[in-house]
């Protein structure tokens, strides 16, 4: 028995090895503007991908969904790999190629073998700068876009943030959905989604990284030889610039008596990607916790606002969130609740704010620190989430954050910090909603505004 408890603890390492122990992120620039960064391990493979700056929030009421659209065309074939050639040649590799589009970025990534990381770059140069956005494809595209576009509809959580951004944000680009309206999608051109391309997909935009068994410098040698073509230089001056979007307190309901259950989101403004106060905030948040009805403890969780959902039957299941872009964001939380609890949930959710700005205690505070360190080495396993993190914070931070910094701001933040800034962003604020389903229950607009503050006497 010793022998093994020794073994265990030769192979294990305790949590400030790990954070010391993460390779450096290097990051190199190109002279066309594009920032190559890479994390070396000694993983057997290495995921490779491209992010860009570029989303929803670029587009106009005539062009949204081209974003989107073009994400859906990239796999569609190239000019130098026409038709099926390009999926096939990934195929072959054995690796496996993703993408995704939000409102302010889109990313292309290829997962492989460590070896075929030039390979990898290659193709993910042609891809982004050669598209061949046939008109064929793009009618076969279309329809299946449609298509996803009706299935989406079914996901009533997906339709509550939209409507939340849509109420927070209207009147600007930030209020669009990153799918784009049917009738965009029906009625986009060839030549909508070239220009699409022709103005979002340069190199100062663009960040190319790596994470796994791979060699920074053949990374930077990859991305000079197939990285530094025309394609990718701005033409004059024309860089888009982003306006500023300005929050709404206001609501959006969307009644609908025939579904069984009610989803609503509540959310004040937040702060942007680099104010520190995200870190208060996210700790906030661990102290709300999350819930679903499938989970054990019941009134025995250590979240109160749980604990209370468990024991009154208040809910099917809530979460926070704190959804940043780069000069704003919402801070909220999301619920899913019977017709006749909604009432109830809104006003344990709300009250469980109020005791953020007011009453956080500090072992509150150890234990969503705790929480949050936990969620942050995670990002450690595969080099998929290390790939995606690498390019995600260039674009969001313009360098990448250690592991360690992020460990010491969250062990800088205390119980008084927690309530200053919650107070801050949520205390006597307009907040966003938007209510899809039976939610006759839900109280007005104005009943709910007066609950984001406490009248003590």
């Amino acid at each position: 028995a010793a022998l093994l408890t020794l073994t265990r603890k030769r192979g294990a390492a305790t949590y400030a090895q790990t954070l010391q122990n993460i390779p450096e992120t290097q990051v190199t620039t190109l002279e066309n503007g594009l920032r190559v960064a890479s994390e070396e391990s000694n993983q057997p493979t290495c995921t490779v991908g491209v992010w860009i700056e570029a989303g929803s929030r670029y587009e106009d009421a005539k062009t949204n969904g081209a974003a989107f659209f073009v994400e859906h065309m990239a796999f569609k074939g190239t000019k130098k790999r026409p038709g099926s050639a390009f999926e096939k040649e990934v195929a072959s590799l054995g690796a496996h190629l993703n993408a995704y589009t939000s409102r302010e970025q889109t990313a292309f990534y290829i997962k492989a073998l460590s070896k075929d990381m030039p390979k990898a770059v290659e193709l993910l140069s042609d891809l982004v700068q050669n598209s061949a956005l046939d008109n064929s494809q793009i009618e076969k595209e279309r329809g299946i876009i449609l298509q996803e576009l009706k299935e989406m509809d079914n996901n009533l959580a997906d339709v509550t943030f939209d409507y939340l951004h849509a109420t927070a944000y209207q009147g600007t680009a930030m209020a669009q959905t990153v799918e784009g309206t049917t009738e965009n999608i029906k009625r986009l051109t060839r030549g909508d989604l070239a220009s699409y391309v022709d103005t979002h997909f340069k190199a100062p935009r663009m960040v190319l990284a790596a994470a796994g068994g791979i060699s920074h410098r053949e990374l930077v040698d990859a991305a000079k030889q197939h990285f530094t073509g025309a394609p990718f230089a701005y033409k004059g001056d024309s860089v888009p610039t982003l306006t500023r979007c300005r929050f709404t307190g206001s609501e959006i309901r969307a009644r609908d008596d025939a579904l069984p259950f009610a989803h609503i989101a509540l959310a004040v403004e937040g702060p942007g990607w680099a104010d520190p106060d995200n870190v208060v905030l996210n700790v906030a948040n661990a102290i709300i916790g999350r819930y679903d009805r499938t989970f054990g403890g019941g009134k025995n969780q250590s979240s109160r606002l749980a604990a209370l959902a468990a024991e009154h039957n208040l809910c099917h299941s809530f979460e926070p969130f704190n959804t940043s872009y780069s000069d704003t964001g919402l801070f909220g939380f999301h619920f899913v609740s019977d017709p006749l609890s909604v009432d109830d949930m809104m006003f344990c959710a709300q009250g469980e704010w109020m005791r953020l700005c007011t009453s956080a205690t500090e072992s509150e505070v150890k234990r969503a620190k705790n929480y949050l360190r936990n969620a942050m080495v995670a990002q450690l396993d595969g080099t998929t989430r290390a790939c995606e993190n690498i390019g995600s914070s260039l674009l969001h931070y313009g360098r990448c954050i250690p592991l360690e910094e992020w460990d010491a701001r969250i062990s800088a933040v205390d119980a008084r910090m927690v309530r200053d800034v919650c107070s801050k962003y949520i205390y006597d604020k307009c907040p966003a909603l938007a209510a899809v389903g039976p939610v006759e229950q839900l109280l007005d607009y104005n009943r709910i505004r007066s609950s984001m503050y406490w009248v003590r006497l």
